[in-house]
Order: C-alpha cells, then structure tokens, then sequence
C-alpha cells in the first residue's frame, strides 16, 4: 500500500527551507503538511541527539538538511536523523541535501590527498540512506560516487526564468559568462535557455585561493554580463571577475549563484564590488548579513524542491523538471506580472 503523505523531517540547518517545502507540499496535496514532531539537539559536549515522537513504521521519510556551514555538525545530524529513521523501521529514506556540502573535494589534486565526497557518500549509504535528492552538484561524476539513486536538480530553469522576467526587452544586450573553464557546461545551459551568448573568465592561480591572473575570452563591449556558477565562498573571484568584465566593455555585471556559501569577507567584498547585483538560492540559510545587503537577492527553491520530493513520492519523473515550460507555472507566483500562459521566453 502506498502511504497516504510523504513525511517530512528537518535538522537544524535550514529550518526555514524545510518549513517553506512543507507548505508547498500542503498546496499541492490539499492538507496540512507538517514537518515530522522530533527534537534534534545537542548534549553539553556538543554531542548531537535526535527523538522522533511520531510513529514512522513503513513510511516514505525525507530528510532535509543541508550540509552548510557548520559542515561537520549539519552532517553529522543527516547521518543520526537517518540512523533514528532506520532503527524505527522507516520503509524508505530519502536524503534532500540542497547544499551537498564536501563536493568540491571529489578528486585527489596532490599526492596524500582525500576524496572526501565519496568519503561522505559511503557514510550516508552506511546510515541508511537509500535515496539522495540535492542541487546542482559542484561535480557531475559525484553522482556516481553512491551506490544508490541520486537525483541532481538544476538551478538553471529558475534563473533563466528570473533572467527573462527581469531584462523584459533586452535579452539582447544579455550574454552569460563562465567565470572559469571548468563551468562552462553550466553557462552554456544557461546561455541556451535564454538564447544569449556566451563568454569566457580564463583565470589563472599562483596559489589556492589566489587569483593571480584575469582574461576575457569572447567579447563583452556592450552587453549586460551575467555570471553564472554553483558555489560562491568568499567572492574574492567573483568581484574581480566583474572589474575584468567591466574593463572590458561591458554595460554592468550580475552573478547567479545556486549556492551562497558567502563565508568571511564575502558580503562587504559584494557590498563594495562593482556588481549590480547577486542572486542566489535559499539552499543555505541566509545570514543577517545577506539578507541585510542591498545588491543581494534571494530566490527560494521550495517550489521545486517540494515538487521533486512529490514525484519521488509518486514514483513519477523528475527530470520532468529540468525544463523551465515545466517550472514556470510552479513559480507562477513569484512572477506573477502579467502571466497569460505563454512562456517568459515567448513574452521577451
């Protein structure tokens, strides 16, 4: 028998996002979705303790926490939260980590190095894990590094429809940038979406974590430059990116970034940078700081996160949900300026 709700459990990471799936799952559904009643807490040695106080015998559970800031703790609370699901004889466990923390470590870059996300995969697996929903990956190939299903949604339907609603009229002028090599795959997605160009950041390091050199590769003389990428950490690269771009000719520069890590020094670099503006995701709380700085905007994954967990729940697809025609109508709401049915693409 197919259980008659998912059931939806939070750790401490995201709160926020965890409660806005909740309410979107309660739309979709037609009744009150709540958020499984348990008390995930800490001892006084920093010890993580969870209790779940609803029966979860035979049920479909997700999980959702991201693994941010803190990395260890937040992880370490999916791992406990799935090891209590397992022990309670959850039917099935499903993992939605928004932010897979970690992924940046998927390959051995020197000698005595660690792969530490296929680390994190085995130690998710061995939890009992069975299932894995997150978002734009830093590493395609990590998908691989599980031994069980993983779904990888795209952030790229939600900011191209946020591109189109936003440069009404001048997609023209529009060309999407890769602020480095490696992420060209994901700015030409975005490029196609859209139909605009696109150009290159070819960056070179003296040492990690330092930029030691800049260059454009494509030209950018007149056009409204938009960055696009996965992770942004402390913005260093990004800020200089928009002074490389700007002194090449272009109009103004914005960033896209799924994941907002933002750590250090990242909102006053942003703050005081030449970029007009930076749009992110909620797969990572929002600190004071960023919700707080003017140049930062916040556009939520709820709707898409909710409607994946619904399709796995149903047993239906969810690469239904890499094309924007199908995300459009889930973020009627946030664009609801206007809407008559046509696509955003069509209306530009």
């Amino acid at each position: 028998m197919q259980n008659p709700d998912p059931k939806l459990i939070s750790g401490n990471a995201n709160r926020p996002l965890s409660d806005g799936i909740a309410r979107r799952i309660s739309m979709h559904r037609g009744m009150k979705v709540q958020l499984l009643n348990a008390r995930v807490e800490r001892f006084n040695d920093q010890e993580i303790f969870v209790e779940v106080y609803e029966n979860v015998r035979g049920e479909d559970m997700f999980i959702v926490q991201s693994t941010s800031n803190p990395a260890n703790d937040n992880l370490m609370e999916l791992l406990v939260i799935a090891d209590a699901l397992r022990r309670s004889s959850a039917q099935r466990i499903t993992a939605v980590v928004p932010y897979f923390g970690y992924a940046r470590q998927d390959r051995r870059t020197k000698a005595r190095t660690p792969i530490s996300a296929k680390l994190v995969a085995n130690m998710m697996v061995t939890a009992g894990i069975e299932r894995v929903l997150t978002m734009d990956l830093h590493a395609a190939q990590i998908q691989g590094f599980f031994d069980i299903p993983v779904d990888n949604l795209y952030a790229s339907p939600i900011f191209a429809l946020d591109i189109l609603h936003h440069f009404p009229g001048a997609m023209d002028e529009v060309m999407v940038v890769s602020p480095d090599v490696g992420g060209v795959a994901r700015a030409r997605e975005l490029a196609q979406r859209i139909g605009a160009p696109l150009s290159i950041v070819d960056k070179r390091r003296e040492k990690a974590g330092e930029v030691s050199e800049m260059t454009v590769i494509g030209d950018v003389t007149g056009q409204k430059c938009v960055i696009v990428d996965d992770i942004c950490d402390t913005a260093g690269t990004l800020c200089k990116a928009a002074d490389v771009l700007l002194d090449a000719g272009a109009l103004e520069v914005h960033a896209y970034i799924t994941h907002g890590v933002l750590s250090g020094p990242a909102v006053d670099r942003i703050e005081a940078s030449n970029l007009a503006s930076l749009v992110i995701t909620d797969t990572i709380q929002a600190t004071p700081a960023v919700r707080d700085c003017a140049n930062i905007r916040i556009i939520p994954t709820a709707p898409l996160m909710a409607q994946a967990i619904l399709n796995i729940w149903n047993g239906t697809s969810v690469s239904s949900l890499f094309d924007q025609q199908t995300l459009e109508p889930i973020y009627e709401n946030l664009y609801p300026a206007g809407y008559d049915g046509r696509s955003l693409l069509e209306r530009a």
